[in-house]
């Protein structure tokens, strides 16, 4: 048989047991109700057993739930006297391992943000592992908001009443062409010089596309599309073929493809995206958490200026 829970699904239950309340349980865990409700489902698909009843008033465990809780406790238990026993094995071979730091982040943001922070740790003496979640940015709120990161660099606010946005700076909607394009003489282009044009656009349900619709939407224009797509590095691969002009977030010129493309600020109304962190509210980062934080707060301060 597949064992398919871990030891974060058996402390949500045991967090429901204890407090009777989905809603009790998520913000002593310091996560979203939702996130609660997904690993108890997961642990009742895998044993194939109800654990709770739920009513408007009350969450009563059943039968399986109450058998399930004493082997749930042994279990973390046990997990956490294993955990402390291999870090007192471990501790005099720490300076062999890199600190390890999980980022979520939109994939934009990486070469003007997460390579300069990673080469500026380096210079002060830190070699970090990092495991990157490079993710469109309603998913990089849920792996903040799940616990899956360890914080994000995101382009939307708190999705969830679990996480803090703290706003970085802004990042324009620009049109991105090639520098052979007749658009590309100009300082700057007006939307309506779009329409004649096969553009390229953000796909719908994306906070970009969003913000894109409704700037059309002031100037009384269509969004009338040719090509919708789901990365900005699908779009500048297009853009590089001539098949289309794209409009796409400033920070994508800092990337190897942006390099050899031009950007063209777009006439009024002005389009951003805010880009900030976003944290899980009440966790304590570690160390190296608020060392790349504190990279990241200055290296933003620049982006800003520029």
């Amino acid at each position: 048989m597949r064992i398919n829970f871990d030891f974060n699904d058996l402390e949500a239950f045991l967090a429901v047991m204890e407090t009777a309340s989905f809603h009790h349980a998520a913000e002593r865990l310091s996560l979203s109700q939702s996130a609660i409700t997904r690993r108890i489902q997961k642990l009742e698909e895998t044993l194939g057993s109800v654990l709770f009843e739920r009513t408007t008033r009350a969450v009563r465990p059943t039968l399986a739930a109450k058998r399930l809780q004493a082997r749930a406790e042994a279990m973390l238990e046990g997990a956490r006297e294993t955990t402390l026993a291999m870090r007192d094995e471990s501790v005099a071979f720490a300076h062999q391992r890199g600190s390890l730091v999980t980022i979520a982040m939109i994939p934009t943001m990486v070469t003007p943000l997460l390579a300069p922070a990673i080469r500026k740790l380096r210079e002060e003496g830190t070699n970090p592992r990092i495991r990157l979640l490079d993710r469109a940015a309603n998913e990089v709120a849920e792996a903040v908001s799940q616990g899956d990161a360890d914080f994000g660099i995101c382009s939307i606010g708190s999705l969830e009443p679990n996480t803090e946005f703290e706003p970085l700076f802004e990042d324009s909607i620009v049109l991105t062409l090639r520098r052979d394009h007749q658009l590309a003489s100009a300082v700057t282009v007006a939307w309506r010089d779009l329409q004649e044009e096969p553009l390229i656009l953000p796909a719908r349900g994306t906070g970009n596309r969003l913000l894109i619709d409704e700037a059309m939407a002031r100037r009384k224009l269509s969004a009338q599309w040719t090509y919708e797509v789901g990365r900005s590095t699908t779009a500048m691969d297009l853009v590089s073929e001539g098949i289309g002009i794209a409009l796409l977030p400033r920070s994508a010129m800092n990337s190897a493809q942006g390099k050899t493309l031009a950007f063209r600020k777009l006439g009024s109304p002005d389009v951003s995206r805010p880009v900030g962190l976003l944290t899980r509210s009440g966790v304590a980062g570690n160390p190296l958490t608020a060392a790349f934080k504190r990279a990241f707060r200055d290296l933003s301060e620049e982006l800003a200026a520029v």
